[in-house]
């Protein structure tokens, strides 16, 4: 039967056959499944990104002590190795952060929890093994390099001393961390 012999009626009886028929599927197609993909994959990039590449760039950080005054810590905190994160409130109200370890030489160092390049970002430093890496632009440090080097993306260093067992850290050199801040 051609086109043109078929009668208006069976038309129309066709239309209704299907009319009742369950609704097919859309099948994405494969182009605009890989668009779907790659915004998401975008979106997930993006909030990683934003939020200091996942949460091993958040620490535990311990407020120790008061507006003017030195921080006094017992050294066999840091016996360890492990980084310990501090956030001290200056005269001015503002926050100065800080980290504090014992390097694989032995010695117990400190430093701002920031840089000379990356600290507008504000993401600080974290712990991997023996060295500290840059949240901002991932470039690891060891340990026994910190107070030692300064500049570019170096921890900034925090002048300290050691006096018996007790680490010292003078709220004047704390103030300068503002700069970071």
């Amino acid at each position: 039967m051609s086109k043109q012999s078929k009668s208006p009626n069976h038309s129309h009886q066709r239309r209704e056959q299907f009319a009742h028929a369950v609704p097919r599927r859309r099948v994405l197609s494969p182009t605009r499944l890989m668009l779907a993909l790659s915004v998401l994959f975008g979106i997930v990039l993006t909030y990683l990104i934003a939020s200091g590449s996942g949460a091993s760039s958040r620490v535990a950080m311990t407020e120790i002590g008061g507006a003017g005054s030195d921080v006094i810590l017992p050294v066999a905190t840091f016996a360890d190795g492990a980084a310990r994160f501090y956030r001290y409130v200056t005269t001015a109200g503002r926050e100065v952060r800080f980290f504090v370890m014992k390097s694989s030489d032995g010695v117990v160092r400190a430093a701002f929890d920031a840089c000379d390049t990356c600290y507008r970002q504000r993401k600080g430093y974290r712990q991997q093994g023996d060295g500290m890496v840059c949240n901002n632009c991932g470039r690891t440090f060891r340990s026994v390099d910190i107070n030692v080097l300064q500049g570019g993306c170096n921890p900034a260093p925090l002048e300290r001393t050691i006096v018996g067992d007790q680490l010292v850290l003078k709220a004047a050199s704390l103030e300068l961390g503002t700069q970071y801040f």
